[in-house]
């Protein structure tokens, strides 16, 4: 589908694994030069991920965002790094559901493998060492999403997701979701992509994710991030 041309989106918020990396969770390079052109351009630019807020904290740094970041699939967001941790999920659900999780693989002689649990506020996250249909069946009709980000499995509340956070940072940011481009890949992004003004996905982006979307990139990964960047962005691009 090719592109509106009369939107024009003045922020930016994108996913990170899958988006703005490979598919071995590499950072492309290019991508990274395109959001320092937009962020050197005075474009908001928000980091959304199902990350912790430490990892992200280490990735706006090296990339040059000002730290206004969603992670943990939209149950904490921030905006800069000055801001307060928003902490938007009650943590005890994901809890709870990973201790059933726990009880049941173990009677098969399967273990999951957490991970960064002390850095984590909102969501549970854990090894894709583990059938995700079998834990969706296990927790069907728990108060828990199940997400299947393609590099983790993650647990978080029903209510929760990248696009709640989105509505409530871009409040706090005294700017309208309307502004906004919003790229991803994954289920977990679905949400945000409906909730922005432009919603796009990347080649490699799941079915759902794509039907979501209102355009879709024609390549892969980071190129289909900075393919999307300079669509929609093409005034810092076309001098």
């Amino acid at each position: 589908m090719p592109p509106n041309p009369t939107v024009s989106p003045t922020a930016l918020v994108c996913d990170v694994d899958g988006t703005i990396t490979d598919e071995r969770r590499r950072i492309n390079l290019e991508a990274v030069r395109v959001l320092r052109t937009l962020i050197d351009a005075g474009v908001p630019v928000v980091l959304a991920s199902g990350n912790t807020v430490c990892a992200m904290d280490v990735l706006c740094k090296m990339i040059g965002t000002d730290g206004t970041i969603i992670s943990e699939n939209g149950g904490v967001y921030r905006v800069t790094y000055q801001g307060e941790r928003h902490v938007c999920a009650d943590r005890s659900l994901a809890w709870d559901a990973y201790r059933t999780l726990e009880r049941h693989f173990e009677a098969k002689g399967q273990a999951l493998e957490l991970y960064s649990a002390e850095y984590r506020f909102a969501d549970v996250a854990f090894a894709r060492t583990v059938d995700v249909d079998e834990v969706r069946d296990v927790l069907a009709g728990s108060r828990v999403r199940v997400l299947d980000t393609q590099f983790a499995i993650h647990l978080v509340a029903k209510d929760v997701n990248k696009g709640t956070a989105f509505m409530h940072l871009v409040g706090d940011m005294g700017l309208s979701p309307a502004d906004f481009m919003a790229i991803g890949d994954s289920e977990n992004d679905v949400e945000m992509i409906r909730a922005a003004g432009v919603g796009v996905a990347v080649g490699n982006g799941c079915p759902a994710t794509k039907a979501a979307a209102d355009w879709v990139a024609q390549k892969k990964y980071g190129g289909g991030f900075v393919e999307a960047v300079k669509t929609f962005f093409p005034y810092f691009f076309d001098r």
